[in-house]
């Protein structure tokens, strides 16, 4: 018999395909800035935005707005809870496809 699959244990934050793809790209790199991140995650301005607030809010990503030649960048960087938080995500997911046939 295998270990039941106990949805609670899933990380709400996490489990969005843009969140997920958001915390992916960031895990690989030191910072990255929101246009690289906009064409590496392939959404919207908006909808980046709204997901990066939501990871920024749980702690999960550190946003750095600032201007350069008088141009705003906004840049972007996975925290420690965040790194902590994906990989326990990503062992969670891979335990559960240990468990099915």
């Amino acid at each position: 018999m295998t270990k039941q699959f106990d949805h609670q244990k899933i990380d709400i934050i996490l489990h969005s395909r843009i969140r997920l793809a958001i915390m992916a790209a960031l895990a690989t790199v030191d910072e990255m800035d929101f246009l690289a991140l906009l064409e590496e995650v392939n959404t919207t301005k908006g909808n980046l935005s709204v997901h990066m607030s939501k990871l920024e809010n749980a702690k999960y990503i550190k946003i750095d707005k600032k201007f350069v030649s008088k141009k705003p960048v906004t840049s972007c960087k996975i925290t420690k809870k965040g790194l902590q938080s994906f990989r326990e995500y990503l062992d969670l997911v891979g335990e559960f496809a240990k468990n099915t046939k």
